[in-house]
């Protein structure tokens, strides 16, 4: 008799690939880390990642576009943080594993 398997949608795999290569990459993975954490700007995100501020935006952009994080403008400056809570154990793992 062959086993029942709990499978979820194709569609939502796919979504979820997607979700996971977004994150694949180590300067997203540390600004995930940090916005954890707490908020940040572009500028400090960038400095933590030594890299440009155009590409730390990117990075966030990209993120933001998986509905990974949101952003709020304080006066000149924008703040970003996570709003997907399953971020925290995805980033868990990979902190258990790696560390």
């Amino acid at each position: 008799m062959p086993k029942k398997v709990k499978l979820t949608d194709l569609k939502a795999m796919e979504q979820a690939a997607e979700c996971l290569r977004t994150l694949a990459h180590p300067h997203r993975l540390r600004i995930v880390q940090m916005l954890l954490q707490s908020e940040y700007t572009v500028g400090e995100l960038a400095e933590s990642c030594q890299i440009a501020p155009h590409m730390a935006s990117e990075h966030l952009r990209k993120m933001q576009s998986c509905g990974f994080l949101e952003s709020q403008k304080d006066g000149q400056r924008r703040y970003y943080r996570v709003v997907e809570p399953h971020l925290e154990n995805i980033l868990t793992c990979i902190e258990q594993r790696f560390q």
